[in-house]
């Protein structure tokens, strides 16, 4: 059986650095006070030895943990079958690896789930919280205001003044002005019965959409609106429905990329060329769905994986951590620019 060689001590680092052991400890948890030729002598002591803090240890000295919880208020499957929450992921990883900061990735399969992660965050465990996909009636704002953690949400809170709505942080896109422009492109193609596939209109990407679709649909039938739920499969009952009221539809704005893969498929099997007898935009320029499309989809691009970078620099903003500003402001939300994709599909 081989040893394990012992982990190289704070004492040990001082030892090699000659100086002191709140010299060390003051250098490692980044405090002040430290002359530079001391600060570079230890960093030397702490590559040459190999040295590793000790995160329990440092946490008490510093109160802080180095990790931030992302929590997604989705159940498992629909989280790892969405490409957007990929996207989100990664710009929030980049951001907090750059910074030296581990990601605890929590989820909500159903309600007892929230009253577990709001046990978590209230433990301790994390210095903030990075929180999206919520829904209007979820619990989660409630949870996490009485755990007392820093928060950054992505998208529009939808809550109220008296849920903490109006000093909430937040990074969203342009969804009402990304919709808006989406339809008036189809009706710039001469469309005149342009149908909408909603998302969960109980989340406020959703819902803005919506808004941004009757601002230039205002007078339309609504039985040309259908709601869905921003998978594949809820586009394709969406588009059989839009069909069966309105079989002389023309065009067709999706909520989502998924959707629209769904409808298309819908169209095809209804033996309906796009975009010669229905034209369709998207929204979310994933660009491994729009391109893979058939025919590639139009869609209204949102930078997905920057949103997810922006959320995380403004929560390390909020936590003190100096080399992360200019993330736009510790409080109120930030707004993203969106921007329409054309392909073959309209």
């Amino acid at each position: 059986m081989t040893d394990t060689a012992p982990r190289p001590t704070l004492e040990a680092v001082a030892a090699r650095a000659g100086v002191s052991r709140a010299t060390v400890s003051r250098v490692v948890n980044g405090g002040d006070g430290v002359r530079e030729p001391l600060v570079a002598r230890v960093r030397r002591a702490v590559e040459e030895l190999g040295y590793v803090p000790n995160q329990a240890a440092r946490s008490l000295v510093t109160r802080r943990h180095d990790a931030v919880a992302v929590v997604i208020a989705e159940p498992e499957t629909r989280v790892f079958a969405d490409p957007f929450f990929a996207l989100q992921l990664r710009g929030i990883s980049k951001e907090l690896t750059a910074h030296d900061n581990q990601l605890v990735l929590l989820l909500t399969e159903g309600r007892d789930d929230h009253a577990r992660v709001g046990r978590y965050l209230a433990g301790g465990h994390v210095d903030g919280a990075l929180v999206f996909s919520l829904h209007l009636d979820d619990p989660l704002p409630g949870l996490i205001r009485h755990a007392g953690v820093p928060t950054v949400f992505g998208g529009r809170p939808g809550w109220g003044e008296g849920e903490g709505g109006s000093g909430a942080v937040y990074v969203d896109s342009d969804n009402r002005g990304g919709a808006r422009e989406a339809v008036r492109h189809l009706v710039g193609l001469g469309r005149t019965r342009v149908a909408h596939i909603t998302g969960p209109l109980d989340q406020t990407s959703a819902a803005d959409r919506l808004d941004g679709y009757r601002d230039v649909m205002g007078d339309a039938d609504p039985g040309l609106v259908v709601e869905s739920d921003f998978t594949p499969g809820g586009g394709e009952r969406a588009m059989r429905v839009l069909l069966d009221r309105h079989p002389d539809l023309d065009g067709v704005f999706a909520a989502n990329d998924l959707s629209a893969v769904g409808a298309l498929r819908v169209l095809r099997e209804r033996g309906l060329r796009v975009p010669e007898d229905v034209a369709v935009i998207g929204f979310d320029d994933m660009v491994a769905v729009a391109e893979q499309s058939e025919p590639p989809l139009s869609t209204v691009r949102q930078d997905i994986e920057e949103m997810g970078r922006l959320m995380a620099r403004l929560l390390l903003e909020r936590l003190g951590h100096r080399d992360a500003e200019g993330g736009g402001g510790a409080a109120g939300g930030v707004v993203l620019p969106t921007t329409l994709v054309r392909r073959a599909s309209a």
